[in-house]
């Protein structure tokens, strides 16, 4: 029996002691009930609702979903909850964009211009939609080539094409660094973050780290830390 309201007091403890460790949250502001500068996006890719409600009612708001489908049948199940959040978080392709911007908070993998414009025009056409879609850059920093994302030498770029976008708000980064990617990955990223910052005052988010590098990526400046397993127990395949 999966007990999710347990496993979000831990996973939450475990981002307090990574940001206690890196310098980030000092004793006496853990004393005086500091927020952690690192939030917590529950990964609820394949899990049901019924899971996603609890985790709810246990005090977690935002959830990341990566199977369009899937996640809008769940969005759908789950209007009920008024203060729900959800993040797009995996590969887009282009014929998938109106649903995205339709459905969804924050996006958090756009790497083509041509995506960005898409979600800027589908909510530019919806009349009903007036909250600005928040975005990240997806960056492939290790450079791998299963995965989506962009270059460093991109970053930019495309971060100029979505800050010129009306009902797109730049937010920031996100990155899957590889298996025990090297320290460099991380430094680079919390770079490539601060830079951004300086050039885009909406920029606040470093999308980075999940549960096998969250003490790395916490301590090299990630703002939103992206946990699945750890909250709802190992995934089921996906078909």
């Amino acid at each position: 029996m999966i007990n999710i309201k347990d496993n979000l007091n831990k996973i939450k403890a475990q981002i307090q002691q990574a940001c206690q460790q890196s310098g980030r949250l000092t004793p006496l502001a853990e004393l005086s009930k500091q927020s952690s500068p690192v939030s917590l996006l529950a990964v609820s890719k394949t899990k049901p609702t019924s899971l996603v409600e609890q985790a709810y009612l246990a005090g977690q708001h935002d959830f990341g979903e990566n199977y369009l489908q899937e996640a809008v049948e769940k969005i759908a199940e789950l209007t009920h909850l008024p203060e729900i959040v959800w993040h797009f978080i995996g590969p887009i392709q282009s014929n998938k964009t109106k649903q995205i911007a339709s459905n969804f908070s924050w996006v958090h993998s756009v790497d083509r211009e041509k995506i960005a414009l898409r979600l800027n025009q589908h909510l530019k056409d919806d009349n009903c939609h007036n909250t600005p879609l928040n975005i990240c850059l997806q960056v492939n920093i290790s450079n791998e080539e299963s995965k989506s994302g962009i270059t460093i030498e991109q970053v930019f770029s495309l971060a100029k094409i979505v800050d010129s976008c009306d009902k797109l708000t730049l937010r920031g980064l996100m990155a899957v660094p590889e298996k025990n990617a090297p320290k460099a990955c991380y430094e680079q990223m919390q770079q490539l973050f601060i830079q951004l910052k300086k050039q885009y005052p909406s920029v606040d988010t470093l999308s980075l780290g999940m549960s096998n590098d969250l003490d790395n990526a916490v301590a090299h400046g990630s703002t939103m830390v992206r946990i699945g397993t750890a909250i709802f127990g190992a995934r089921e395949n996906k078909i």
